[in-house]
């Protein structure tokens, strides 16, 4: 049975403890393509990775490992949940069905973070699953640095560009519907 698995990024200490914001796992697209799966037949979870706004991959990979991944499995990553996903595919040689990375972010001059972002990218996860990146051109530098950088490494990613989309967040992007990263999902 097909199952998705959808990993938010991170935000600052303001935004994470008040409680004007949603939580990460129900803010911009994330609550409503959780139902377009489901109405699909597609098993999706939206786990809430632990201290969003100070983040430790140990605690996110033990939050993560709670859940079932295997070769039926669609992650889809946004922003810092990208860069999770792209590291621990690259310390777990998993195969699994399809990877999408939605404005990546693996930290590039290393601002927000500490070791989170310590590994070295696996070139074979693009031979592992159909892996595709999305990157909008007007996002930040440091995500457009990331993007390449993922890029670099992972040859065989196919790319989709956007205009205007920002940081794929509801705020820049005017929704909270995605019907594109849904079409990308499901082809």
């Amino acid at each position: 049975m097909k199952n998705a698995l959808l990993i938010h990024g991170t935000c600052d200490e303001e935004e994470y403890f008040n409680d004007k914001y949603p939580s990460l796992s129900n803010s911009h697209w994330f609550p409503w393509l959780q139902k377009q799966l489901l109405i699909k037949g597609v098993f999706t979870q939206t786990p809430e990775m632990p201290d969003a706004y100070k983040p430790d991959y140990e605690k996110w990979k033990g939050e993560f490992e709670r859940l079932s991944v295997d070769e039926d499995t669609i992650l889809v990553g946004h922003s810092c949940g990208g860069g999770f996903l792209v590291r621990w595919l690259s310390e777990n040689k998993i195969e699994m069905k399809k990877l999408v990375l939605v404005a990546p972010w693996i930290d590039p001059d290393r601002k927000k973070t500490t070791t989170f972002f310590d590994f070295s990218i696996d070139p074979s996860i693009t031979e592992r699953m159909e892996t595709h990146i999305l990157i909008s051109d007007d996002d930040d530098e440091d995500i457009q640095v990331s993007v390449n950088k993922i890029k670099d490494a992972l040859r065989g990613a196919r790319q989709h560009d956007f205009q205007g989309m920002g940081h794929f967040t509801s705020e820049q992007m005017r929704t909270d519907k995605f019907p594109e990263l849904l079409d990308i999902i499901e082809s």
